[in-house]
C-alpha cells in the first residue's frame, strides 16, 4: 500500500493540494479518459507535486475499477502524491460490512478514501429518502469502517453551502458525524457553483469556529468564481483544496487547479508545491489538455498562451522600460513566456520587443517600414498576432530592403477541380518552380485545392531539399472578413505548420481563397526554408 500523506512539499500534511480530475474533471462533456490515459495524468500530476490523486470510482465504473487494479499491480509509482479512491456510504437501511460499494473502495487497495455525503437536508429527505439520523448513522458507520480497515478518509459534504444556508443546525450534524468517526478532513462542497467569495468565506470561519473541525474547499465554476471562492476559503482557514486540471469538469467546470496554485503559490507565499516545481506549471497544463484531446485555453490564468502577451502599443512601450509594469508576475516564474502582439495597434515599441524577442537586430529605419508595413497590410485583413512566422519574414525584409534568399523560386501554380459522373469530387494541382537552378513542373491530387497545392510542392521540392519531408500542415484556418459582402468578401488563411520540432504559423489574405491559402503556404515553406539554410 502506498502512503497516506503528500510527500515532498514543504507545507506537507498541514495543506492538502487535492486533484480531481480523474473524476471529477472526467465529467466535463467532450471527454472520455481511457486507462491509460488515467494513468498518464496521475504521473504528470504526481510529478508536479499536487498531494493527492483522486483516481475515480471503483466499483461503479469498469474503466476506474481497472485503473485502481492496474495502479495496485505496480503500473503507477507516486513520488509525492497519494492516491485516493471516490465512494459513496453505505445505503440507507444497510450494513456496511454488507455494502458491495464500500467494499469495491476497499478492494481498490487505494491508501486514502473520499466518501460523498448529503449534507442538505432537502437532499436528505428527498434524494435518499431518509432521515437525517440515518444520513448521519451512514456516514458514522462507514467511516469507521474504512478507518479500521487503515483507510484515512475524507468526507465531501456535497451542497453543503446550499443546505447550511437552509438548515445549518443539519449541515453541522453531518460535519459532527463524519469527524467524530475518524474523518480527517471534512469537505464543504458548492457543489452547484452558486456561490460568490464574501459569502462563501464568511460561512468557511463560521463553520471553523463552531466546530473545530479541519475543512477543506471543493468549487464549481457556475458563477465563474470558484478560484476565487477557492482562495477565500484557504484564507478563512480551509487547508485542504480540491481542483481540477484547467478546470475541467462538469456544467462550467471546476476550480483550475493551474490558477488555485499560482494564486495560493505566487500571492500568498504558501508554498504548496515541492522546490522547482512552479515552474511546470504551464507544461503539465499542456500536456493534460493534449491528454483529454481538448486544446488548451490560450487565455488561461498563468499558463495559457496569452497571459503574458500585450498587444496594445502603449503597453509595449511601458515593457520595453520595464516588463513589471504591465506583467503581474514574472512569466518564467510559472513557466510561461511574454509575447508582443503585432497588430494594427502596434506601435515602434512593439516591433521593437518583437524584434528582440525573435533574435532580430532592426535598425530604426527597418522598425519604421515595419510599422507602415503592418497597419497598411492589417488595413486590408491581413493579421500577425498569430502569424508570428510570417511577420518574422516581414521583418527581415525590412531589415535587408529586399526579397529573402531562399533555396527556391514559387513562380506559378494551376488548380483544377474535377466533379466526377459518381459524386467525387477531386482536386489536383500543378506548380512551377525554380530549385537547385532547375525549372521544375509538377502535379498531384489531393483532398481539397490547398491539400492539393500542398503535395505539388512538396512532389516538386522534396528531391532537390529532403528536410522538406520532415514538414506537415497541421492545421488550416479560414475567415471571410466582413468588408465586402457575399462571394466577394476578402478571406484569410492560417496555416499552422510543424517539423517535429517547431510550430509556426503564417498567413495569406486574398478575394480569392486559393490565393490566400497559396500565400500562406508559400510563407510555411520559406520560413522553413530559411532555418535549414
Amino acid at each position: 500500500m502506498t502512503r497516506t500523506k503528500p510527500a515532498g512539499t514543504p507545507l506537507g500534511d498541514e495543506f492538502h493540494v487535492y486533484d480531481t480530475t480523474l473524476r471529477d474533471g472526467a465529467q466535463r462533456e467532450g471527454i472520455s479518459y481511457s486507462v491509460t490515459d488515467k494513468l498518464a495524468v496521475a504521473r504528470l500530476l504526481d510529478g508536479l507535486g499536487v498531494g493527492f490523486v483522486e483516481g475515480g470510482w471503483p466499483g461503479a465504473l469498469p474503466k476506474d475499477t481497472e485503473f485502481f487494479h492496474r495502479a495496485a499491480q505496480g503500473e503507477l509509482e507516486l513520488d509525492h502524491a497519494a492516491l485516493v479512491a471516490f465512494g459513496s456510504t453505505r445505503r440507507a437501511g444497510s450494513k456496511v460490512d454488507e455494502d458491495r460499494q464500500v467494499a469495491a473502495l476497499l478492494d481498490s487497495r487505494a491508501p486514502v478514501v473520499t466518501l460523498v455525503a448529503k449534507s442538505d437536508r432537502r437532499h436528505v429527505e428527498r434524494a435518499l429518502r431518509t432521515d437525517v439520523a440515518e444520513n448521519c448513522a451512514m456516514i458514522t458507520d462507514t467511516v469507521r469502517h474504512l478507518v479500521d480497515h487503515g483507510r484515512r478518509v475524507f468526507v465531501d459534504a456535497e451542497h453543503f453551502f446550499d443546505g447550511y444556508a437552509f438548515d445549518p443546525d443539519t449541515s453541522l450534524r453531518v460535519l459532527d458525524a463524519a469527524a467524530g468517526a475518524g474523518a480527517d478532513v471534512v469537505v464543504l462542497c458548492d457543489t452547484n457553483g452558486g456561490q460568490l467569495p464574501l459569502q462563501l468565506a464568511d460561512t468557511v470561519r463560521e463553520v471553523i469556529a463552531r466546530t473545530g473541525i479541519r475543512v477543506g474547499i471543493h468549487c464549481q465554476d457556475d458563477t465563474g468564481c470558484a478560484v476565487a471562492n477557492s482562495v477565500a476559503a484557504v484564507q478563512a482557514g480551509a487547508t485542504h483544496v480540491q481542483c481540477t486540471a484547467n478546470g475541467y469538469g462538469e456544467r462550467a467546470g471546476n476550480a483550475d487547479l493551474f490558477a488555485v496554485l499560482g494564486n495560493l503559490g505566487m500571492k500568498l507565499d504558501m508554498p504548496v508545491l515541492p522546490e522547482g516545481k512552479m515552474p511546470e506549471l504551464t507544461r503539465v497544463s499542456h500536456a493534460l489538455a493534449e491528454i483529454a484531446n481538448l486544446a488548451p485555453d490560450t487565455h488561461q490564468a498563468y499558463v495559457g498562451q496569452s497571459a503574458f502577451a500585450h498587444k496594445a502599443g502603449l503597453h509595449a512601450s511601458a515593457i520595453k522600460v520595464d516588463p513589471e509594469l504591465y506583467n503581474h508576475l514574472d512569466p518564467a516564474a510559472v513557466g510561461n513566456g511574454m509575447r508582443v502582439l503585432v497588430t494594427e495597434m502596434a506601435g515602434r515599441a512593439s516591433l521593437e520587443l518583437k524584434g528582440a524577442e525573435l533574435g532580430l537586430e532592426l535598425s530604426p529605419e527597418a522598425v519604421g517600414g515595419a510599422v507602415r508595413q503592418v497597419k497598411e497590410l492589417e488595413a486590408r485583413g491581413w493579421s500577425f498576432e498569430a502569424a508570428d512566422a510570417s511577420l518574422e519574414l516581414l521583418l527581415r525584409r525590412e531589415m535587408t530592403g529586399a526579397e529573402l534568399e531562399t533555396p527556391f523560386e514559387l513562380e506559378s501554380y494551376r488548380v483544377l477541380l474535377d466533379h466526377r459522373d459518381d459524386g467525387e469530387v477531386v482536386s489536383e494541382a500543378t506548380v512551377r518552380v525554380s530549385v537547385s537552378g532547375e525549372r521544375v513542373i509538377a502535379t498531384a491530387e489531393g483532398n481539397g485545392p490547398v491539400n492539393a497545392l500542398d503535395a505539388a510542392l512538396r512532389k516538386a521540392l522534396v528531391p532537390h531539399l529532403p528536410w522538406l519531408e520532415s514538414v506537415e500542415l497541421t492545421d488550416y484556418k479560414v475567415r471571410i472578413l466582413v468588408d465586402e459582402p457575399g462571394t466577394d468578401a476578402v478571406t484569410r488563411v492560417l496555416v499552422e505548420s510543424r517539423d517535429g520540432e517547431h510550430e509556426w504559423t503564417t498567413v495569406g489574405v486574398h478575394a480569392n481563397i486559393v490565393e490566400a491559402s497559396w500565400l500562406a503556404l508559400c510563407d510555411a515553406l520559406i520560413y522553413k526554408a530559411r532555418a535549414a539554410m
